[in-house]
């Protein structure tokens, strides 16, 4: 890079000599300030620029409390679209003690300038370049005073996203400003999941045979979404040439960057012709929100223009709001250098004086002493302009981005806007600030557009491409279930209910799809699907349909329609037919723990309602031997209902009615399972299900070139040495007659759809345990694909209308074992069915125990603390047995014993009332015994 420029610089200085600048002004605040400036006058940014900038510098000048007595020099040179005559005007600037540079430099210029801006620290202000790398810390000295196209491309990227585009193509300019810009598109739009599928460069001077060959190509391709980053110069060309192609239709949609509404802005109004290639293209604008000092400025804009008239009327675009606020800036900075106490003074570069040679004068090119303060100054902004509040972030560029969207019919149209603060919206950018930011799709809003073609429907945005391609669709050339998939023998063609689904889903698209079915496989054994799909990233084939299975590893490859027909992965193993009669059939409904458990709380329930019957119910009371009997005969009763003997007890009657309803459920439970045991067929297995299968070493069949042997490898660790991969359903039928033991194999796990086809006819076999996964088969396309979309909406239309269904009987609809009645033997009631009714009868009798025992306890300490008192705390075992008598007694002599010692103690205590404190414990004794007598005789 050093030597490109010392060669620019011989260029530069073979022409003409500098005079030296050198020097120091001793005067903090100069009366004049040297300011540089670089416009194309010719062009719609530097025509409308070079206007705002002499404006802006006479409003300074005439405004003494801004820079207090210096006067901005404006110096402007016409570089005339040339980056060369760029680099030489920047020379020739840096050799009359200029501080700062202005100018609507392109971004390959302004590129080349800010290396020289760098060198000399002299600050450059660009309000029109708007290349996203010169924001990068390479260039120090380079400031943008207008927006980076890194938010533009933002703006755009959100728009494609919100019309659910996902393609887009892209025609820029092959230089700086177009390849950066691109590249930022490029990111925005993969942040969105989205790409640009095509790139169209153009040379930065193509002539109109290079743009038509260009646009050829972009028409051949797939994507109608078409993204235009040109320049004002050759961008309406672009459009005259795709309008003379027929690419300005229905079914284009044009989004062109800012540089469109620049020129509608400025040139406006444009020929008839030109308006007529760009109606419904939508454009972005750069926002500045309405003021009185912009409304002021625009109601100028005509006196300022009067002379400027030659080439036409000239409008005021919105460049020429930033380059007006460009001077505003440089002068608050200046303002602020000098408050700090900086000095205009200039210094020779070391390395520059070690090139003098000759005529050369390079002492001539000085370094500015306050560039950097200035620059930081300038970065340092704080204030309000023309284009709304301007402050510098982090990465140098402007704060509060924000475009205005643009619909361009007979007039522009203002259908949103776009703000790096909230997206899409339809009320200006300034109003959303002061609320919180919302990025949500939902929050997402923009007016109705109007598009190419004056329709209002949104394009679909992409078409096949137009160049006699036709869709290589691979499909699986299997050997077996050709139900599903097969091709014709001695044809190119297929058939099968796969291929008819396929058929009558494209019929249902509202566009046709040339196509071309290729076999995948060679024909000898099943192909593996997992290979095909890897196949289509691989971009052998556009796409990919038959009995594709949609699982985890696949779709981390392509996108898969909508399922068109349901199959989870089951076990198949042989099956014996069980006798529906037998002498012991009677305990088929019911599992061994079933019975166990059943019998037992059988004689638990019995147990407990004898325990809290038996001291006041008659019918529970007599020698152990009839309550022995009577405990089981009360239990078994309840079965059928039939008890005769009655509860008298609360809680006992509370522990049958819970028990009662037990039996209700276990015995309708068992009545029905025992009427489909003898009435429909019974088949048995020794393989339960996929959990037997991980359990035993016996080995498995699976289909080959199915994904179900890494699935059980992978997913249950189940080693390869035991997976048989097996080609047709002969094969299956074979390994699995067989068995482990001879050679065989003891089940085999594929897919329900394959499955329900093999036991059609093959009644022998059956369906064991439950379908362990849940997927369906769909039609692969590769990654964001539009046509997958359209097929899984069409796949739906099919499922809806019904004609899935009569497809699936066409092909599939067989005589299967199943509806013939058979049932599987482990549809027995097990125990895990009842625990929860087991579990509240358990905790009902344990409960009323613990209550009716703290019931007994509480009455033994009351009616017997004088017998506990006589026999004496040491004694356990005496209070023990004294305790299970009072619990065997009957309660009615309980009652009894208790009112005959009320009585005795009241009289004892009326006898004691007569006798002197001291009486001795034998006279009480006497004198109650007495009084026992004459109460007894008085009776």
């Amino acid at each position: 890079m050093n030597l490109i420029w010392v060669v620019l610089l011989l260029m530069v200085f073979n022409n003409g000599h500098f005079s030296n600048g050198v020097g120091t002004n001793t005067s903090n605040r100069p009366e004049v300030l040297n300011i540089g400036c670089m416009l194309s006058f010719h062009s719609e940014i530097g025509r409308v620029g070079k206007v705002s900038l002499e404006a802006a510098v006479k409003d300074v000048n005439s405004d003494p409390a801004v820079l207090r007595g210096t006067e901005l020099r404006l110096t402007m040179h016409d570089i005339n679209y040339s980056g060369f005559m760029a680099m030489t005007e920047a020379l020739q600037f840096m050799g009359t003690d200029t501080v700062a540079i202005i100018g609507s430099l392109s971004s390959i210029s302004a590129h080349v300038i800010a290396y020289i801006a760098n060198e000399l620290q002299v600050p450059l202000l660009s309000f029109a370049a708007t290349d996203p790398t010169l924001s990068s810390l390479q260039y120090p000295f380079f400031v943008r005073t207008t927006l980076n196209d890194m938010y533009q491309m933002a703006a755009i990227a959100d728009i494609v996203e919100y019309f659910e585009w996902r393609e887009v193509i892209a025609i820029y300019v092959d230089d700086d400003y177009g390849r950066n810009g691109i590249a930022a598109l490029a990111d925005q739009l993969a942040k969105k999941r989205c790409q640009i599928s095509y790139k169209a460069p153009l040379k930065a001077q193509a002539s109109r045979t290079d743009i038509t060959d260009v646009l050829v190509k972009v028409a051949l391709a797939e994507s109608r979404i078409l993204v235009i980053h040109a320049t004002p110069i050759w961008g309406l060309t672009v459009l005259d040439v795709a309008q003379y192609l027929g690419m300005m239709g229905s079914g284009y949609v044009w989004i062109a960057t800012n540089w469109l509404s620049t020129i509608l802005d400025t040139d406006s109004p444009l020929p008839l012709e030109t308006m007529e290639n760009i109606q419904g293209f939508i454009t972005l604008r750069m926002y500045t929100p309405d003021s009185e000092r912009k409304r002021n400025f625009i109601s100028r804009w005509k006196n300022l223009t009067r002379n400027q008239t030659a080439n036409g009327p000239m409008g005021l675009n919105t460049y020429g709001l930033y380059a007006y606020d460009t001077v505003w800036v440089l002068a608050r900075a200046m303002d602020a250098f000098f408050d700090q106490g900086g000095n205009i003074s200039f210094s020779n570069n070391s390395r520059l004086s070690e090139l003098n040679r000759g005529s050369l004068h390079l002492d001539a090119m000085t370094i500015f002493n306050g560039g950097k303060l200035l620059r930081d100054n300038i970065l340092q902004a704080n204030l309000t302009g023309l284009t709304g509040p301007i402050r510098f972030g982090s990465d140098r560029s402007l704060l509060f981005p924000a475009y205005e969207v643009v619909n361009v019919i007979s007039t522009t149209r203002r259908i949103g806007y776009w703000s790096n603060y909230s997206g899409l919206s339809v009320v200006p950018p300034d109003m959303l600030y002061t609320k919180l930011p919302n990025r949500s799709s939902s929050n997402q809003q923009l007016h109705d557009v109007i598009w190419p073609g004056q329709t209002t429907e949104k394009p679909r945005g992409w078409v096949f491409p137009n160049n006699g391609r036709l869709l290589r669709i691979g499909v699986p050339n299997r050997v077996s279930y050709r139900e599903f998939i097969g091709i014709v023998p001695g044809t190119d063609t297929f058939k099968g209910y796969c291929i008819d689904v396929f058929n009558a889903a494209l019929i249902l698209l509202p566009y046709a799809v040339p196509h071309k079915l290729i076999p995948f496989g060679d024909g000898l054994n099943n192909p593996s699907n997992t290979e095909l799909v890897r196949l289509i990233t691989a971009g052998v084939y556009d796409a990919a349909i038959g009995d594709i299975a949609i699982i985890t590893e696949r779709t981390r490859m392509v996108d898969f329609t909508q399922p068109y027909i349901e199959s989870g992965l089951v076990v198949v193993a042989p099956v014996k037919k069980m006798m529906n009669s037998n002498a012991m059939s009677f305990l088929r409904p019911f599992s061994r723990n079933m019975w166990l458990v059943t019998g037992a709380f059988f004689l638990i329930v019995g147990v407990v309602v004898w325990i809290l019957e038996h001291r006041m119910n008659d019918e529970f009371r007599g020698p152990p031997r009839r309550q022995i009997v009577t405990i089981v005969w009360f239990s078994c009763s309840t079965w059928f209902n039939s008890h005769r003997e009655s509860t008298i007890s609360a809680l006992g009657r509370i522990v049958l009615v819970i028990w009662l309803f037990v039996v209700l459920i276990i015995n309708s439970s068992y009545t029905a399972s025992l009427t489909s045991i003898l009435t429909v067929q019974q088949l048995s297995s020794r393989v339960k299900g996929i959990e037997t299968l991980r359990t035993t070493n016996d080995p498995i069949g699976y289909q080959q070139g199915s994904f179900t042997g890494d699935y059980l490898t992978n997913e249950f660790g189940i080693h390869e040495s035991r997976l048989i991969p097996l080609n047709s359903p002969e094969d299956y039928a074979e390994a699995l007659r067989k068995g482990p033991k001879n050679g065989g194999v003891a089940a085999v796990v594929d897919q329900r759809a394959y499955i329900e086809l093999f036991l059609s006819t093959r009644c022998e076999f059956s369906i064991v345990g439950h379908e362990f996964t849940k997927n369906g088969w769909g039609f692969a396309f590769p990654r964001d694909s539009p046509l997958a979309v359209d097929m899984s909406t069409a796949i739906l239309k099919l499922s809806e209308d019904g004609e899935l269904q009569r497809i699936h009987d066409k092909w599939l609809m067989r005589s299967a074992c199943i509806s013939q009645g058979a049932k599987l033997e482990t549809d027995r009631l097990q125990l895990r069915s009842f625990s929860g009714l087991f579990l509240a009868c358990g905790l009902t009798c344990l409960l009323a125990l613990f209550v009716y025992f703290s019931l007994m306890i509480r009455k033994f300490c009351r009616h017997y603390a004088e017998e506990s008192e006589s026999v004496g705390s040491s004694s356990r075992s005496a209070r023990l047995q004294t305790f299970l008598k009072f619990v065997d007694e009957k309660e009615e002599e309980t009652k009894k014993r208790s009112k005959r010692r009320q009585l005795e103690w009241a009289s004892s205590r009326n006898s004691g009332c007569k006798e002197l404190p001291s009486t001795s414990n034998s006279s009480r004794v006497e004198l109650s015994s007495n009084r026992s007598v004459s109460l007894g005789s008085g009776v």
